[in-house]
């Protein structure tokens, strides 16, 4: 079988499309219990070529496409799976992430989240049996919300700064100077719909700006458009946001809260509403300062794109979406400073202890204090 080490050792993901340049190992040296491939940071598993196969053998997971090369997964190394559309998994495989609490998140080849499976063992009842209580908290709802909304804020207007210092462009210098006016009325906010407000007013002077930060000359952006995205930056934002919250829904999962009772976001339909509300503040520093770097970069081309004719739509194509999947694992692995540890830690550990701050914020009294982007 081919070795994952080299990928592993720098926590990339795992992709099914993979094919490493290693040579072949015998049975002791990839063994999933050599010390050498253990790693502190848990992997997610991406499966994204339409057809792959995955089955477990031992202790290991082992991906299969067509006439390429097995590959194999030590299943304690695998912190959660993402299935892109038509993927096989086999009935062993389902039940060892049930066992092991390993969140599978299935969404369609373009990223859309279709749903989830995990375990009953991973529910606690008394800590949801709280959050419906605080569902009708009318002051738990708001100030959890509020400091939800200023992380948000906070971050947007940090990174409008970063990529403004040397460019010192009129137009992001006033969505800047407009953005700490909503920053400084939020503290008389006393409602959630004013709140709503506030966020979207901040939404219209945030992505025009953004779009004036792009210095690719193939690509442009002046407002966001979801379902479908109509150009190659909103397609990133919608791709980037999608992998951020199956990152954030994992972590609700793993400590027994439910995903679908949230604060600030709501709707008609269930959905899980936690994820979206706490993935918020991590939108810009880990989703939108990635997509300006490698469009700058030039690390994407308009060709990288595909549009779907039914909808409208623009999506990354297969090839090109193996790259992002990669771009954005290395950013979920670095390392920032967190005030609840003297450490660095990485982005995906600072998602952890955010959802650990809500919990205790539930379950203690502990006000919420939302993640800020440092410098």
């Amino acid at each position: 079988m081919a070795s994952l080490r080299s990928i592993a050792t720098l926590h990339q993901p795992f992709l099914a499309e993979i094919e490493t340049e290693s040579p072949p190992q015998t049975e002791e040296e990839n063994s999933p219990f050599q010390k050498n491939i253990w790693h502190r940071e848990m992997a997610a598993i991406y499966l994204i070529e339409q057809g792959t196969n995955i089955y477990k053998d031992y202790q290991r997971f082992i991906i299969h496409v067509s006439e390429k090369p097995k590959l194999e997964v030590p299943i304690r190394e695998v912190q959660q799976i993402l299935v892109f559309g038509n993927i096989q998994l086999s009935t062993p495989v389902i039940q060892v992430c049930l066992q092991e609490q390993i969140p599978v998140l299935f969404l369609s080849q373009s990223g859309q989240y279709h749903g989830h499976l995990w375990s009953e063992e991973s529910t606690n009842l008394d800590n949801q049996l709280i959050q419906i209580e605080k569902r009708n908290d009318n002051y738990f709802q708001l100030s959890v919300s509020k400091a939800i909304v200023l992380g948000k804020l906070m971050n947007s207007k940090q990174l409008l700064m970063r990529f403004n210092r040397k460019r010192k462009l009129e137009d992001v210098e006033k969505a800047i100077y407009g953005i700490n006016q909503d920053i400084d009325a939020l503290e008389y906010v006393d409602n959630l719909d004013s709140l709503r407000g506030y966020e979207g007013m901040t939404a219209a002077r945030y992505f025009p700006a953004f779009g004036k930060l792009i210095t690719n000359s193939a690509f442009s952006f002046s407002q966001r458009f979801r379902q479908p995205p109509i150009d190659e930056i909103n397609s990133l934002l919608s791709f980037g946001y999608t992998l951020l919250f199956n990152n954030m829904l994992s972590f609700i999962i793993a400590e027994g809260l439910s995903p679908y009772i949230g604060n600030f976001h709501y709707g008609e339909r269930q959905k899980p509403y936690l994820a979206f509300d706490l993935m918020e503040e991590f939108r810009s520093p880990i989703v939108d300062s990635l997509i300006l770097k490698i469009i700058n970069n030039g690390e994407f081309k308009p060709k990288d794109f595909d549009v779907v004719a039914s909808t409208g739509g623009m999506y990354l194509s297969q090839s090109a979406r193996k790259v992002f999947l990669k771009k954005f694992e290395n950013r979920m692995n670095e390392e920032i400073s967190h005030p609840d540890l003297i450490s660095p830690v990485t982005y995906r550990h600072a998602i952890q202890l955010q959802v650990r701050r809500y919990k205790r914020c539930l379950l203690s009294g502990v006000p919420y204090e939302s993640f800020l982007r440092a410098g």
